[in-house]
C-alpha cells in the first residue's frame, strides 16, 4: 500500500495522484516489460505488462480506497505459473522509487 501525500510538504488530491501515477506507469519499464494501460476509472487502474522475449503478459492493478485517507492499493501477478523470477517484486519497486519522487510514500515496501 502508497501513501500518495505521505513525502509531500503539500498534499495533492487523487486525481493529481493518478496522473502521477499513469505517467510513471507509462515511463517506467522494469525488466523490459512494456505496460500497456487497459483500463482507467477514477479509481482504478488496470495494466498488463508484456514481457521482452516471450510475450508472457503479466497484470497490475491500482486501487484508490474511498475516504480521506490518501492511500492506494496495488496487486502484481503473472498469469503463468506460480514463479516469475521476482518480476512482480522488481516492478512494484521499480514503480515505488519513482513514485517517491513525486512525493509518496510506502506503508509496507520491497
Amino acid at each position: 500500500m502508497w501513501n500518495y501525500n505521505g513525502g509531500r510538504k503539500k498534499p495533492v488530491n487523487r486525481e493529481v495522484a493518478m496522473e502521477e501515477l499513469l505517467q510513471v506507469i507509462k515511463s517506467t519499464k522494469p525488466d523490459k516489460f512494456t505496460p500497456r494501460i487497459m483500463e482507467i476509472k477514477n479509481d482504478y487502474v488496470r495494466v498488463e505488462y508484456e514481457g521482452p522475449i516471450l510475450g508472457f503478459v503479466d497484470d497490475v492493478e491500482f486501487w484508490f480506497p474511498p475516504g480521506k485517507d490518501s492511500l492506494v492499493e496495488y496487486r502484481s501477478a503473472s498469469r503463468l505459473g506460480s514463479f516469475d523470477f521476482d518480476f512482480n517484486r522488481k516492478r512494484i519497486k521499480a514503480l515505488r522509487q519513482e513514485l517517491e519522487k513525486k512525493g509518496w510514500a510506502s506503508k509496507d515496501s520491497f
